[in-house]
């Protein structure tokens, strides 16, 4: 029995090992890489630890351009979507209940568009409504930052409205009910009952709002017109060539995003703590001492030393000078540059020496002679070399008259000149 649970632990920790390898090990490395020297985001060959990359992005105004237009799409995107997802749940939750399906699926039909089909028809829906208001092309309609808003916030209020109707489906009716009872009107029961219960569900769906339309390309390459997001200026990046400055980024949202998941747990071990002890929530947060906001909360642990941790990294990046490791590190690739030349040097030099003497065993054991001139044979020595040192060419021998044959020697030269 003992075996058996001690197996089921073991195979517990590696497949969580293994769980968060796999969503975190791409984050990690691309972490890794902002740290190195080398001019194209790598983990190996590790070349200078270096924070240049930090200055190259924090110097590139196309970045800073992309997360400026980012921030301020994702501010009015969560101002839209969450108030149109929480009318969207309020009405669900009183709409007549034979039609209430037909109304979630359609409020819920944006989700399952893909981003390219809602950017499009955004991009359309809006230019057709501003030629029939009469208004120029470079009206308030045809701006960027306002098309991207209205892209986002048709498939991002759907996931707003899903947060509101699950946070809806705990809260007793009665109340609302009893405050009017009691002689408030509508607004007041919303505003004073309603909306309190609904204030986390409204934190949490903000927070969805914005971290979705911070990272949305689909829609937002159809409609950002003149006003490029982050994710727009980043894939164009990788269009024509990235450096590490992209892998600082992802390591400076990567520690904010671990900052706020440690604030956040550490408020919640807070409220855990106090409604253990028999405290109302809000009395821990008048009462906060040091010792007290670390003991029994290893979140708060975690997020001092984080903390620390950040600021020595910055502290230094501000005295750590790279450039003699760079030094050291170029000689050493110079050198190893001048090798590699002289190597191929030898090869290309061995590759026509062969050409020239092809035969066996060239260069190996040196057993292999030196090709001999051609013998004697067949042409009678004609092309021997020795032939060319010679003094003068053999003269030909002066043809004979032919003999007296049959007819005489009536073909005899001489006898032109005879006078008989």
């Amino acid at each position: 029995m003992k075996s058996e649970s001690l197996l089921i632990r073991v195979g517990l920790v590696i497949y969580l090992v293994l769980f968060f390898t796999y969503l975190l090990g791409p984050l990690f490395l691309m972490s890794i890489t902002a740290f190195n020297s080398a001019s194209f985001p790598q983990v190996t060959p590790w070349e200078v630890l270096s924070f240049e990359w930090f200055s190259v992005l924090f110097n590139d105004q196309r970045i800073i351009s992309g997360i400026t237009n980012s921030l301020i799409v994702g501010f009015f995107t969560v101002i839209l979507s969450v108030t149109i997802g929480l009318a969207g749940a309020l009405m669900l939750t009183q709409i007549w209940p034979k039609i209430r399906a037909t109304f979630y699926t359609i409020i819920i039909a944006p989700i399952l568009i893909p981003g390219v089909v809602l950017g499009i028809s955004t991009l359309v829906f809006w230019d057709r409504v501003n030629v029939m208001l009469g208004f120029s092309n470079d009206s308030f309609l045809h701006n960027g930052i306002l098309l991207t808003v209205l892209g986002q916030s048709t498939f991002i209020a759907s996931y707003c409205m899903l947060v509101f109707v699950a946070r809806l489906q705990r809260y007793d009716v009665g109340l609302t009910e009893a405050a009017l009872d009691l002689g408030a009107t509508h607004v007041q029961a919303f505003r004073k009952i309603q909306l309190p219960f609904l204030a986390p569900a409204m934190g949490s769906a903000a927070v969805l709002a914005f971290l979705a339309s911070f990272e949305n390309y689909n829609t937002t390459t159809f409609t950002f017109q003149k006003y490029p997001t982050l994710t727009i200026e980043l894939a164009q990046k990788v269009r024509y060539g990235i450096n590490p400055s992209i892998a600082a980024l992802a390591f400076i949202i990567v520690c904010l995003t671990i900052f706020f998941a440690l604030l956040h747990e550490v408020k919640n071990r807070r409220a855990q703590l106090a409604i253990a002890n028999g405290a109302p929530i809000g009395a821990v947060s008048n009462g906060f001492t040091m010792p007290k906001f670390f003991t029994g909360n290893p979140a708060a642990v975690s997020l001092a030393v984080f903390v620390v941790a950040v600021v020595a990294t910055i502290g230094i990046s501000r005295v750590y000078d790279p450039e003699p490791a760079k030094a050291v590190l170029l000689k050493e690739k110079r050198a190893e540059q001048a090798l590699r030349i002289e190597a191929l040097q030898n090869r290309m030099r061995e590759k026509r020496l062969k050409k020239l003497y092809k035969g066996p065993d060239i260069f190996g054991s040196g057993n292999s002679k030196v090709p001999q001139a051609p013998s004697k044979i067949g042409a009678g020595g004609v092309f021997n070399p020795s032939n060319l040192d010679s003094a003068s060419p053999a003269k030909p021998e002066t043809p004979q008259s032919p003999g007296k044959g049959t007819f005489g020697n009536v073909f005899d030269p001489g006898n032109l000149n005879n006078d008989n």
